[in-house]
């Protein structure tokens, strides 16, 4: 039952990030993990809802993704309350972390408006499933990038053993 719960949410979810940035053609949001790489889509929400704190067209088409995602967070920390939870560096990835990206959509949809339509929900009911990462990809990145976390903290013990104490 929670993983419907989940499902569901996730679905209603992406039906709002869908419908608020429906008119900005650079931007197609079909799941939470790609569709935020290149940080168009965090702006676009952002613009979709207040238009008056940004020019769209200055950051869409002048910015790196890594600044993009910069300008979005800060934004929302700036104008919205909501703490500067991701980096910019984890997102612009070819894989970004799901559950990142949940919570921090889900912020940003606890403070704007939030109309839903049908019509958004049935749309997201429509797309196809490849376009969104499958399970076993994404236990593969987040194998890959635990390897690589494991690996750095040995490193870290190796190198600086004085800075790391671990626990008895």
């Amino acid at each position: 039952m929670a993983g419907l719960q989940q499902t569901n949410s996730e679905m209603i979810l992406l039906s709002w990030v869908r419908q608020s940035t429906r008119s900005y053609p650079q931007v197609n949001v079909t799941n939470f993990t790609t569709s935020w790489s290149d940080g168009l889509a965090f702006n676009a929400l952002l613009h979709s809802h207040r238009p008056d704190l940004f020019d769209w067209n200055a950051v869409a088409s002048q910015q790196s993704p890594v600044q993009r995602l910069d300008h979005a967070f800060n934004i929302a920390r700036q104008h919205l309350g909501i703490e500067k939870l991701l980096d910019a560096e984890d997102v612009a990835t070819a894989c970004p972390d799901k559950k990142s990206i949940l919570m921090y959509v889900t912020s940003l949809f606890q403070v704007l408006p939030q109309q839903v339509t049908m019509e958004s929900i049935r749309e997201v009911e429509m797309l196809p499933r490849h376009s969104r990462v499958t399970r076993e990809e994404h236990i593969e990145v987040h194998e890959q990038h635990f390897s690589q976390e494991v690996s750095f903290i040995f490193l870290l013990l190796s190198c600086c053993p004085k800075v790391v104490s671990l626990p008895t």
